[in-house]
């Protein structure tokens, strides 16, 4: 990758003697720039190594994004060592059935030590006051290690435990790079990191950040008081919405965001326009390092062309990629197990089509049901709900019937439980018979609050209930 030609050495070092006084990284009450970031990268590394981490050994770095947490991963890093970004609401019950097959070697908590070990007394904790003489002599050089495991990202499969993509650092460079030829990220810009990184998304942006040597905006106040002075944002619809919604359009810096997670609505893309925000729609997955298509939103279903460096087919259907951000493999019990490939092109799952000169994700082939003999996509079905302006996101969740073999069951966010019956009557002639639901149900506040983005799988746990 060309852009890759200009590292020496890690990136940090690198802009810190390109431009050692240049603000790299903004906080809630400071600004560092890259000379002040590369130091105490360093210093941290350090002392990590001095704790014993070594090259080729993993770290659970654990909590919600900070600066902090960030200097961190980047240090491990630095060590020669992976780093698993792990979500603190992840449950207990799943992490005793996952965390003995990711050969953990420390851990690194910042949600204030609630992390219970369980039955793994092997797992050290690590500090995170460097307070060791600075000797880097014996770290390894960054040419060394970027095609190396770098990152651990766990999956949010719909079945199942999730899986941990491990990824080298060329990989998550070459999606970076993709991003960075189609949106407008100059030096003087910055960008929020908005979602966590312990998802792909979030790590996204971290890449786009070094890559660039651009700002980079780590805040722990609301999403409106953080996005003071930004330039650039990735968030997912539900984010938007509720920023344009609370926010005055002369009190925005934000120039251009880059949404994904869910069906965009053209009334949000169209009201960020209204306020001088340009809107991007990415199509991506964890396997691929984050973003593979991207486009300017334009009030068409597609999600565009590929990014420079990713190829996209249509097998059956289903959406293949290639790439060098493609995952090395999944981590478990000290291999890489091979993704779900056919002759180096990723098998997605994911259904699609090519239509007027993009692409379209239609959704998951795996969420596919029968009803009376009919083949439905819940994806179509979501997409029309979508439509009527007063819905934020919509799930189509099939139920048992003992007429039909299967039905769908809308779940719907929206603001007020009586707006759902005007949507079903707005439906009516919309969708054809098998497609209607039988049910609507509002989307209920704590199936929005584990993530980034709303579960399927949660959503359709909390159907079964009712």
């Amino acid at each position: 990758m060309a852009e890759l030609t200009r590292f020496n050495d890690w990136p940090w070092q690198h802009w810190a003697s390109q431009q050692p006084s240049a603000i790299a990284l903004l906080t809630d009450d400071s600004a560092l720039t890259w000379l002040q970031l590369s130091e105490k990268i360093t210093a941290l590394a350090e002392c990590f190594y001095q704790q014993g981490l070594r090259n080729s050994q993993t770290v659970i770095l654990r909590g919600k994004n900070s600066p902090q947490l960030l200097l961190s991963q980047l240090a491990i890093l630095r060590c020669g060592a992976k780093v698993l970004p792990l979500n603190p609401r992840q449950p207990e019950l799943l992490l005793k059935d996952l965390l003995p097959h990711l050969d953990i070697d420390f851990v690194i908590d910042f949600d204030d030590g609630l992390l219970n070990l369980f039955s793994y007394p092997e797992l050290q904790f690590i500090e995170t006051n460097p307070s060791y003489p600075q000797q880097i002599s014996h770290l390894p050089c960054f040419e060394h290690m970027i095609e190396q495991p770098a990152t651990l990202i766990l999956t949010s499969g719909s079945t199942g435990l999730p899986k941990a993509a491990l990824h080298s650092m060329y990989a998550h460079f070459d999606s970076a790079n993709g991003v960075l030829q189609a949106m407008d990220y100059q030096l003087n810009d910055c960008w929020l990191l908005s979602l966590p990184l312990f998802h792909v998304s979030g790590q996204g942006i971290l890449w786009r950040w070094l890559l660039r040597g651009a700002k980079l905006a780590v805040k722990s106040a609301c999403l409106i008081e953080s996005l003071q002075g930004v330039s650039h944002a990735s968030l997912v619809p539900t984010q938007l919405w509720r920023l344009l919604e609370h926010t005055e359009s002369r009190s925005l810096t934000l120039k251009q965001v880059l949404l994904g997670g869910a069906t965009i609505p053209t009334s949000l893309t169209d009201l960020a326009a209204s306020k001088g925000i340009d809107c991007w729609s990415g199509y991506g997955m964890t396997e691929m390092a984050s973003t593979v298509c991207a486009k300017r939103a334009d009030g068409r279903k597609g999600v565009g062309l590929p990014l420079s460096g990713k190829q996209v087919r249509l097998v059956d259907n289903e959406i293949q990629i290639k790439s060098h951000s493609q995952a090395l493999g999944y981590w478990f019990d000290g291999k890489i197990k091979p993704l779900n490939t056919l002759e180096g092109w990723l098998k997605t799952n994911d259904k699609g089509a090519y239509i007027d000169g993009e692409y379209q994700v239609l959704g998951r082939l795996d969420n596919l049901f029968i009803s009376g003999g009919e083949c439905v996509q819940p994806e179509d079905i979501e997409a029309v709900i979508n439509s009527h302006p007063a819905v934020k996101q919509s799930f189509i969740i099939p139920i048992d019937d003992k007429e039909f073999g299967q039905r769908g069951v809308a779940v719907v966010d929206v603001s007020e439980t009586q707006i759902l019956s005007e949507i079903a009557d707005w439906l009516k002639g919309k969708l054809t018979p098998y497609q209607f639901p039988v049910h609507f149900y509002r989307l209920e506040s704590q199936l929005k609050s584990s993530g980034i983005k709303v579960s399927r799988k949660q959503v359709r746990d909390w159907v079964y209930h009712q």
